[in-house]
């Protein structure tokens, strides 16, 4: 904080950052567009967003990156928070957490000294060739967002074809203690308990 003549300023973080935003949802048609209508409607540009049925299947957990400072952050969770259909939020970022993206990609590969080569990058990524054609293989490969994309880099010069990705997908590791003390503090919406 700062004092000029008597006033005393705060000073706020405004540096942009990238959140991992985990919210559970009743599983209901329509749920999906209403919370990106939402936050589209509002300005908020999500990065990356996968969906996908819990172990309830009355819930579905969906994961989305956005990229802001901690007042948007908290303003998406506040308008998330505010939906029927929303039983909990949770900023994965802000705890101990594992990330994945998963990528599906066609790269030309002719048999010979090529397909080698791209074999080889395979397996130093830890990725797996899935689908074998004549002058093609498919690829998966799943990590890190910066995994991924370091692959996508080294299989550009041989011809990527075709492409498709995951948004990525968080999870809190086990016993991760920011989390307990997040809950406790009230920062975690859970509607089950109310």
């Amino acid at each position: 904080m700062e004092s000029d003549c008597g006033i005393v300023y705060e000073k706020v973080s405004l540096i942009s950052m990238r959140h991992v935003l985990s919210a559970v949802v009743q599983n209901v048609p329509g749920v999906l567009a209403h919370i990106s209508g939402m936050l589209a409607s509002r300005g908020y540009n999500i990065d990356s967003l996968a969906v996908g049925e819990t172990e309830e299947p009355e819930l579905s957990r969906m994961t989305f990156v956005v990229v802001g400072d901690n007042r948007v952050l908290e303003q998406i969770r506040k308008q998330l928070e505010k939906l029927v259909t929303v039983v909990e939020v949770v900023d994965v970022s802000a705890t101990d957490y594992v990330e994945r993206d998963l990528m599906l990609m066609k790269v030309t590969c002719p048999p010979g000294p090529t397909r080698t080569e791209v074999r080889e990058l395979v397996d130093i990524f830890r990725g797996r060739i899935v689908d074998v054609g004549p002058a093609e293989v498919m690829i998966e490969i799943s990590g890190r967002e910066n995994k991924v994309q370091a692959f996508l880099d080294r299989m550009r010069p041989f011809g990527i074809t075709e492409l498709v990705r995951t948004g990525r997908i968080a999870m809190v590791r086990s016993g991760a203690k920011n989390v307990d003390a997040a809950r406790s503090q009230g920062s975690l919406r859970s509607f089950a308990q109310a």
